[in-house]
């Protein structure tokens, strides 16, 4: 009761005429920042964290959490459009979200997105407000083992999304995972793997890679094909149909669902959630065979898992100081520049700021829906853009981002490098999902290990020994089984598809 009381006179707070405008300037920037590839909330936050210095604790903090939730948002829109990332949680969006633009319904793909996020933000938040206290109790049990235990369930989970492809998934995971360790050791202190070339002693930048990945190899496609336009029928209504909504119903559940659980463990990103997310709605879709197609449950549920993470992360950073996002990471800094030390005591020193900011995310993800909706008409008529016109601006654009995330020519020439590679990688039908989320990870596997060595002393029987950390193996070993299994029974369908067929064009012989 007192948590609900503290709620509304926070919203009588956030209701205030500057803290009402800096949450829209905030949901705005972020989802801007979300569309530019190279141009993530991270960079946005770090920043505008000078220029906040001539507002009050509380607009400042209300305007660098609405571009952090925005950004989520913001990054569907490139991705079920252009087939271009805006953010690495919006990666999964990309599978079913580009298809459907492609079959000239863009719009409703957009509009899903922006439904699911607004209702899985707002759960999100609700969960925040009724659980904080008992989950961010729970979260102090997370330690190196547990993180390291359930980022092994994710490659697990990874995998299984491939279907017949495993060897092929299994070959680009290691390569990730490889291609992660490059640069500065985590503990060691000494570079590796650079081959005693400078510019390789920062390690590979994730945007460069995406949008190597996705932006430029999808340019070299569309030359190669000689693409006219992304989607050459209409575009279809904005708003989706009953049919769209009663289809994603579930998805936004599940993905809103595991967003906000997983995103109270202290360093699971949204990246980590949205990915999670897709696979365990695709394996209980009665529809899993339209997954990677166009299927509209494929666009819901890694959104809302993304924007539910993003609010559940204020969870471990509030009440222990605990950012599980780089985005949060510096949103932490601010709160330390403001005297605000996150912590339990943090909401009884500064209840009214908490909870002005709490209340000031429920009025963010609203304005996120009424002002996206809205524009989601303009978005889908970038479908509609001659390729001739559109991909030269693709480039440009993938150019600037991959330079401006850490302003280097070297970046540059890695997103070229691994456009070229992703275009062929996915011309002769290799997953580049795996190598993604792998090098993604890649850091946060290493550092879970070596820290769980030193507190064990170098035991392996640490993964074991913990409840939680038991837990999280044990349901990696079953998926890893099922995905065998279901490997298997899907060559051996293959196989009797493949044999029919042989048998029908012998017989009209």
């Amino acid at each position: 009761m007192d948590n609900v009381l503290m709620l509304l006179d926070g919203f009588a707070q956030a209701l205030t005429p500057l803290n009402l405008l800096m949450a829209a300037i905030g949901v705005l920037v972020g989802t801007f920042v979300g569309v530019l590839p190279g141009l993530g909330p991270t960079s946005s936050i770090a920043i505008l964290l000078p220029v906040t210095g001539v507002l009050e604790p509380t607009q400042a903090i209300i305007m660098l959490a609405g571009i952090y939730y925005g950004a989520m948002y913001g990054g569907s829109t490139t991705a079920i459009l252009l087939n271009i990332p805006g953010e690495a949680s919006s990666v999964p969006t990309c599978l079913d979200g580009f298809p459907l633009a492609q079959q000239g319904r863009g719009g409703p793909a957009l509009g899903i997105a922006a439904i699911a996020s607004f209702i899985a933000g707002i759960l999100g938040v609700v969960g925040l407000v009724l659980f904080a206290p008992l989950l961010a109790n729970q979260a102090l049990r997370f330690g190196p083992p547990e993180m390291f235990s359930v980022l092994l369930l994710t490659l697990v989970i990874m995998m299984g999304m491939t279907g017949a492809r495993f060897v092929k998934a299994a070959i680009m995971a290691l390569a990730g995972l490889a291609l992660s360790l490059i640069g500065l050791g985590a503990n060691s202190g000494m570079y590796r793997f650079t081959l005693g070339w400078g510019p390789l002693e920062g390690g590979l930048d994730m945007v460069s890679i995406l949008i190597g990945f996705f932006s430029i190899s999808e340019v070299m496609r569309g030359v190669a094909e000689k693409k006219q336009a992304i989607s050459g029928g209409r575009i279809g209504s904005v708003y989706p149909s009953r049919k769209d909504l009663k289809q994603s119903a579930v998805a936004i559940g599940a993905g809103g669902g595991i967003g906000f659980f997983m995103g109270l463990l202290p360093g699971c990103s949204a990246a980590v959630t949205s990915f999670m997310s897709y696979d365990f709605v695709k394996k209980i879709s009665r529809r899993r065979h339209l997954f990677g197609k166009g299927a509209i449950e494929g666009v819901a549920a890694p959104e809302a898992a993304n924007n539910a993470t993003s609010s559940a992360g204020f969870v471990p950073l509030f009440a222990l100081g605990i950012p599980s996002s780089p985005p949060l990471a510096v949103l932490l800094a601010g709160l330390m520049i403001y005297g605000l030390t996150p912590g339990p005591m943090l909401f009884e020193q500064k209840g009214s700021f908490v909870w002005t900011v709490i209340a000031s995310m429920f009025i963010g993800n609203v304005l996120l829906l009424v002002l996206n909706l809205p524009l989601v008409g303009i978005w889908a008529k970038l479908t509609r853009v001659p390729f001739a016109i559109l991909g030269p601006i693709i480039l440009l654009l993938s150019m600037i981002g991959a330079y401006t995330v850490r302003n280097s020519l070297f970046d540059v020439q890695v997103a070229v490098v691994f456009g070229i590679a992703g275009y062929y990688l996915q011309k002769h039908d290799w997953p580049t999902m795996p190598f993604i989320l792998c090098f993604i990870l890649g850091p946060m596997v290493e550092q879970a290990f070596l820290q769980s060595m030193a507190i064990s002393g170098g035991s392996l029987a640490i993964f074991v020994q913990r409840g939680l950390s038991l837990f999280f193996i044990g349901a990696a070993a079953v998926m890893l089984l099922l995905s065998l299994y279901m490997v298997r029974r899907t060559r051996q369908r293959l196989r009797e598809e493949r044999g029919e067929a042989l048998s029908i064009l012998n017989s009209e012989a």
